[in-house]
């Protein structure tokens, strides 16, 4: 395998200095067997939710998938027996290739394919043949018919990570953020880096940026740098809508990009090449050990920033004998535009170089043997809140339906309830408190049916008369006038002679109302009877001496 490896390294190289020749579109990227694989999990769960409407992959499908891409892109015969090839082969295939001219990325198979197209102007050799580049991307990814065929999901038990994966996560950290460097449209690590170390930007932010990106037809980075530079620069004319929902998170992308900027600055002002990879080394380890109080992460972030600085002063050194050898003593010529993303500012540097270099090698090392763990959704945590996998990432998170559950239905209603018996509760009384008129007293009517004359109460005065009883009015204007004749008019109308009369009537009516108030109960009243139609009529008789002309004169 480490022969295999070095002959790949060679190809690579070529494929950087001439492919400029045969590509069609600018590819600054080399993706490894790792990065392929993640990437086909990714197109997988995209064409699954465009026919089933669900953005998963299980993993038996993506290791027959990954099965089928190497042998249909290196052109090989399918082993005897397969059936023929699938329109949805076809649909995966198409949807991988856009993926990747999107990332301005190549795999290994289009650099192989491209160096054979070359091989007759620069190496007359074959450094890797077709199969041994199947056998190398394949590995030890043997998938069975049954085991293809069996419905296996992603594993999603929470394990607690070794250290190989651990040490293997921070690694793919560490070269995307250098990536994003010469790259800015790498969309799969900014997936990577996004939220490592910590900054609050989960599910719902990435959402939010694919959103962002889609619609202004851009990638990922370059939707968040202009949202976050447009709100920094633009102006009140040319800050997003207040309605933007990225302005949630600007706190966590503002700090992402500052910290972007950062790194571009050292690779900008520090023209040693060895100098400078060490520098952008360890401002990605501080970050790492700051943002996380894991000591795996800090040990996984110390080790492998030791690791990329020694490897960044080899390749510097490589770089500084190769062209010591060919030099010719002439000024060297201007660097070619093509041979680095037009995104960056710093085409043709060395230190640049070196980044490439660096990611190269990264691109052909050997391939993880466990691929449950690299497609696994409980990724190791990095960012000291919870691992999250790209697949997970790339998933838009569920909407809210606004329904609860019915236990929480249960409890607020309660609840509610608790507070209505509080508030209807008269917890206060005063001395008046008899005044007070209660919905749980029985009506008046029930209050004045007693059964014998002895319990009649004193203190509970009838309910009102009806207006349209025209005697009673008239009983109740003389009472009034007998008690208090000065109520009368100021200036009554009279007819002459009429004083005497007016006197001797009053007086006859004062005695009436004097002896009928004073005959004894026994004959005011008549005995009780059952009925509920004479409850209205015993009304009038339960009265004590003198309480009918109070009644009536409080009433009026």
């Amino acid at each position: 395998m480490r022969a295999i490896g070095e002959r790949l390294k060679q190809m690579v190289r070529i494929f950087r200095r001439e492919g400029h020749r045969v590509l069609e579109s600018e590819r600054t990227t080399v993706h490894g067997a790792d990065a392929m694989l993640m990437v086909l999990q990714l197109v997988l769960a995209q064409v699954n939710k465009q026919q089933s409407g669900e953005f998963r992959a299980a993993l038996g499908d993506v290791l027959l998938a990954w099965k089928h891409l190497v042998v249909d892109k290196l052109g090989l015969r399918p082993p005897d027996g397969e059936a023929a090839r699938s329109e949805r082969r076809d649909v995966i295939l198409e949807a991988y290739e856009a993926f990747l001219k999107r990332s301005n990325a190549v795999d290994l198979v289009h650099v192989l394919v491209m160096y054979e197209r070359l091989r007759d102007r620069s190496d007359p050799e074959e450094p890797v043949s077709r199969v041994q580049l199947h056998e190398f991307l394949t590995g030890n990814t043997e998938v069975s018919d049954a085991a293809a065929s069996s419905a296996l999901s992603t594993p999603s038990a929470k394990v607690r990570p070794r250290g190989s994966n651990v040490k293997s996560a921070v690694r793919r950290v560490f070269c995307s953020y250098l990536s994003l460097l010469v790259n800015t449209k790498d969309d799969l690590a900014l997936a990577l880096t996004l939220d490592v170390p910590s900054r609050a930007l989960g599910r719902q932010t990435f959402t939010h940026i694919k959103h962002a990106a889609r619609r202004s037809d851009m990638s990922l980075f370059l939707a968040v740098t202009s949202f976050v530079r447009t709100i920094q620069l633009g102006g009140k004319g040319y800050a997003p809508a207040p309605s933007d929902p990225l302005r949630k998170h600007l706190k966590g992308l503002s700090a992402y990009v500052h910290f972007l900027d950062s790194l571009e600055e050292i690779l900008g002002e520090t023209p040693d090449p060895s100098v400078c990879g060490s520098k952008l080394v360890c401002a990605i380890r501080g970050a790492l050990v700051k943002g996380c109080d894991s000591r795996d992460v800090s040990f996984a972030a110390e080790e492998t920033a030791s690791h990329l600085k020694d490897e960044i002063c080899k390749l510097h050194q490589i770089q500084k004998d190769t062209a010591h050898k060919a030099s010719t003593g002439i000024s060297p010529a201007r660097p070619k535009a093509y041979a680095l993303n037009h995104s960056t500012a710093y085409g043709g540097r060395d230190a640049v170089k070196v980044l490439l270099s660096l990611l190269d090698e990264e691109a052909v090392t050997t391939p993880c043997a466990n691929k449950a763990d690299l497609l696994s959704e409980d990724q190791p945590v990095l960012n000291g809140s919870e691992g999250t996998s790209v697949l997970t990432l790339f998933r838009s998170p569920e909407m809210s339906t606004g329904s609860a559950p019915e236990p929480l239905k249960k409890k607020v209603r309660s609840h509610l309830d608790l507070l209505k018996s509080k508030v209807g509760h008269r917890v206060i009384r005063s001395q008046f408190a008899c005044t007070y008129i209660d919905e749980e007293e029985p009506p008046l009517n029930r209050v004045l049916d007693f059964s014998s004359p002895s319990q009649v109460p004193t203190c509970v005065h009838p309910g009102p008369k009806p207006k349209s009883a025209a005697p009673a009015s008239a009983e109740i204007s003389e009472i009034i006038l007998a008690l208090d004749p000065k109520r009368g008019n100021a200036n009554p109308v009279r007819a002459p002679g009429s004083d005497n009369a007016a006197k001797k009537t009053t007086k006859k009516r004062k005695q009436a109302v004097v002896e009928k108030e004073n005959e004894p109960l026994e004959k005011k009243r008549p005995p009780m009877k059952t009925s509920v139609k004479t409850a209205t009529r015993t009304k009038k008789k339960k009265m004590i001496a003198g309480q009918a002309i109070l009644t009536s004169f409080f009433r009026v």
